[in-house]
């Protein structure tokens, strides 16, 4: 089994407050590290939202600042990805987002990898906290998704006796989140100018959640056998007249009027 990457021993005069940021607080501008990530956040939020998984008092976002104090110094971390099941005041525009203050703790976070090491492995306590320390620790956050997408390397991490601990996927290679009642698993293919690896959705059944673009597909695909259907319909009428006037001619040339056959 395997837990956290290095060994990690929570400081014991560590103190937790959950206070927003002040009005005037400048929240960190740094632009995501290449263009693929926007997409694979979106393709997350897009599904869900199409197969009408998000509810009104739920919060999905991406680059999103959590807040915390940690002994009175305000830490910021902005997870590529996170879904919070309730908050307070749901559709309230947010700059940010503390935790038991305005709600639940996320119970998902998710972050890209990337070329340049972002720090999602690190356990640094002393500020600038690591993420690993900052999710688990600090925030406590349920479960922890690490995603490589070059190579496809998915690690879902859950926390169990305080410490995260890596979870073995099913035979499919997909994890349940209690929350959401989905699997959450990996899919190669193109989306938009993106072809690679992608985080998807799939129901309890096994149905992956479609994105709008195969939503679209399939609607023409449905259409193109419905005009077949048609098509395939009207031949076989067409068949059964001409037989039928193969018959008539028939009986006519025997003498029999076909119109005065019961």
């Amino acid at each position: 089994m395997v837990t956290t990457p290095n060994p990690l021993t929570r400081h014991p005069d560590m103190i937790v407050t959950w206070e927003k940021p002040p009005a005037d607080f400048i929240l960190d501008d740094t632009p995501v590290e290449n263009t693929g990530q926007p997409l694979l956040a979106g393709a997350l939020r897009e599904s869900l939202e199409l197969a009408g998984r998000i509810q009104p008092q739920n919060l999905i976002a991406s680059n999103f600042g959590l807040c915390a104090k940690i002994n009175q110094e305000l830490t910021l971390k902005a997870p590529d990805w996170l879904y919070v099941p309730q908050v307070n005041q749901p559709g309230l525009p947010r700059q940010s987002y503390t935790p038991n203050l305005e709600g639940d703790v996320p119970s998902l976070v998710i972050e890209f990898l990337s070329a340049t090491d972002g720090g999602e492995y690190s356990i640094r306590q002393i500020p600038p906290v690591g993420k690993w320390f900052f999710y688990e620790q600090v925030l406590k956050i349920p479960t922890y998704v690490i995603f490589e997408p070059d190579w496809g390397l998915l690690e879902v991490y859950r926390l169990r006796g305080g410490r995260y601990e890596l979870e073995q996927p099913n035979v499919e290679g997909r994890h349940w989140c209690a929350d959401l009642q989905l699997f959450l698993g990996t899919w190669r293919g193109k989306k938009e100018e993106r072809d690679g690896y992608w985080l998807r959705w799939w129901d309890e059944a096994g149905q992956v959640l479609p994105w709008a673009v195969e939503l679209v597909e399939q609607e023409r695909q449905r259409t193109e056998q419905e005009r077949q259907r048609a098509e395939q319909e009207h031949q076989r009428a067409e068949q059964e007249r001409q037989r039928a006037d193969r018959l008539a001619a028939l009986l006519r040339s025997q003498g029999i009027d076909p119109e005065a056959i019961d």
